[in-house]
């Protein structure tokens, strides 16, 4: 019914509600119109709207019963409107990170390998299986780095402070500059190794790990990136709460993918109101 019935759009609603652009105007006017109409707030949730941009059905539930109710709903009082297109849209930039020139994309999964306790519901259980996805931006002067055997101090700073976090219940906190207490990484041929330890000042979160894989360039192109991350994690964040108690085993995994998709255009999570941050892990 999705795909037949309704054209499906996936937004990061923390950049559209933001974006000063036509894209931005169309949804804060939909979601304008719904319960969660402040700006300056979250507005997640799934909308059902017509090409006016009318809202027709709201909720913020992701039971599947729940939202094929409100498709049926929404389908029995959908009239088709009279309204024309946006013609040559501009684009708020700043709410568009792009992938720098000369730069690739490797993705990023985490999960949590063991430490919880019995779930209390279906949902809870959900999210202790759940396998984590971002994406990693290695850029043009790092895999020239890489293919002179050089593991640049700016990569290694970007993957600890923005990908290894514990992003596998909801959006983590980055790690700052000064939680890095230990890191180094290093490169043999085509081996590369390294250690981890990252920590708060009040030792609530941290992260000791060790890192190994295989990372290949060939006539300076990265042809393969193969690392995985894995060791102790303990401790939250707002919106990554329920962890298993104490420290728990995190893995985090990089890899090239063989035929790139969609998903692969997707900014990393990092980038997100501070994209200068994450290409320079120093600022």
């Amino acid at each position: 019914m999705l795909k037949d019935k309704f054209i499906p759009v996936a937004i990061d609603q923390w950049y559209t509600r933001r974006q000063q652009d036509p894209e931005g105007d169309f949804y804060r006017k939909i979601a304008g119109q719904g319960p969660r109409n402040d700006f300056n707030k979250t507005t997640q949730g799934f909308y059902i709207a017509d090409p006016a941009g009318t809202l027709i059905a709201y909720n913020n539930n992701r039971g599947p019963e729940r939202i094929r109710k409100l498709m049926e709903e929404a389908l029995s009082q959908y009239t088709s409107p009279n309204c024309s297109p946006i013609e040559e849209p501009t684009i708020d930039t700043k709410f568009d990170p792009q992938l720098p020139s000369g730069a690739v994309v490797v993705r990023c999964g985490a999960k949590v390998k063991g430490g919880y306790e019995q779930a209390e519901n279906e949902w809870r259980a959900i999210f202790q299986r759940s396998v984590a996805r971002d994406n990693l931006w290695i850029l043009e002067n790092e895999l020239e780095a890489m293919a002179r055997g050089e593991f640049p101090e700016s990569l290694a700073k970007r993957i600890a402070r923005f990908h290894l976090v514990d992003n596998t219940r909801g959006q983590p906190p980055a790690w700052e500059a000064a939680e890095i207490r230990s890191l180094t990484i290093s490169i043999n041929g085509e081996k590369v190794s390294g250690r981890i330890h990252l920590e708060t000042e009040d030792q609530s979160r941290g992260f000791i790990a060790s890192l190994e894989g295989e990372i290949s360039i060939q006539a300076g192109r990265l042809k393969k990136f193969d690392v995985i991350v894995e060791g102790d994690f303990w401790g939250t964040g707002r919106f990554t709460l329920e962890p298993p108690k104490g420290k728990f085993p995190l893995v985090v995994a990089f890899r090239l993918p063989d035929v790139p998709d969609k998903t692969d255009s997707i900014p990393p999570a990092g980038t997100r109101g501070w994209l200068d941050g994450y290409l320079d892990p120093d600022r």
